[in-house]
């Protein structure tokens, strides 16, 4: 059978492209932050002056483009839809917006606990344990970060003194089917933490040829004999603000470069 998982797809126009549905806008921020938080950037909306500047659409309803400022800066804000095709989807959107550079962030499964827990979480590769990233990037068991995109958050943090790991990432299409045996696979593979988006957004970002930070807070700790929820369900509102700051630094780092 030939599918896209040994069949890579080279070319690079598709019988529909972002920019046949969405139309470029003069001016668009350099720099896009986006989480999977509705809830953080609902708090930050509220508390911070930002105008729409776009809205991405699809079934689900439409998802408003903020444009923020920072530190005398003009950034983007936007929500990336939970999994791994309706973030590739949103990504490629704002790129054809125009958008230059993205900084994505969001919570994961912890899976190191000595290592990784109550630190900032930084992706040196992924696991590729989704099906998105094979329309992007030829297929391999794992996708690795860009060093100098992740070089520009690794100096921000340790300039902020936030404590912060690297390490292999695990991109999974399935929360309900993370079984205990994959669960030992994937530990013994050297992964840290689990989630559903890194993988495809680092494959989309190496296609269309744009820098992407990603960084990752421990929600929940699959690290134990039993599944420890925690915080799983705030969604990262008890520390969104910091989350946002750190995104926000790193944006600032971003349009240094």
């Amino acid at each position: 059978m030939a599918t896209i998982f040994n069949h890579f797809g080279k070319d690079k126009n598709a019988f529909i492209n972002p920019w046949d549905v969405i139309e470029r806008i003069s001016d668009f921020p350099e720099v896009c932050i986006t989480t999977f938080s509705e809830i953080i950037i609902t708090d930050f909306i509220k508390q911070n002056a930002a105008k729409i500047v776009a809205n991405l659409y699809s079934a689900n309803g439409a998802v408003p483009v903020y444009e923020i400022e920072y530190a005398g800066k003009k950034l983007g804000l936007f929500l990336s839809r939970v999994g791994a095709p309706a973030c590739a989807a949103g990504l490629e959107e704002i790129i054809a917006l125009g958008t230059k550079k993205i900084i994505q962030f969001g919570s994961c499964g912890i899976l190191n606990q000595s290592y990784a827990d109550n630190k900032i979480i930084l992706p040196s590769s992924a696991i590729r344990d989704e099906g998105t990233s094979y329309h992007y990037f030829p297929a391999s068991e794992e996708i690795h970060a860009d060093r100098s995109s992740t070089d520009i958050a690794i100096q921000c943090l340790e300039r902020h003194k936030i404590p912060y790991v690297v390490g292999k990432i695990w991109t999974s299409d399935a929360i309900y089917r993370e079984t205990l045996e994959i669960i030992e696979d994937r530990k013994a593979q050297g992964c840290i933490a689990v989630e559903m988006e890194c993988s495809a957004s680092l494959a989309v970002a190496k296609f269309r040829k744009i820098p992407i930070i990603q960084f990752f807070y421990g929600a929940d700790n699959l690290d134990s004999d039993k599944w420890e929820p925690r915080d799983l369900t705030d969604y990262g509102a008890s520390s969104g603000n910091k989350y946002m700051t750190i995104a926000l630094e790193c944006g600032i780092d971003f349009l240094k470069k």
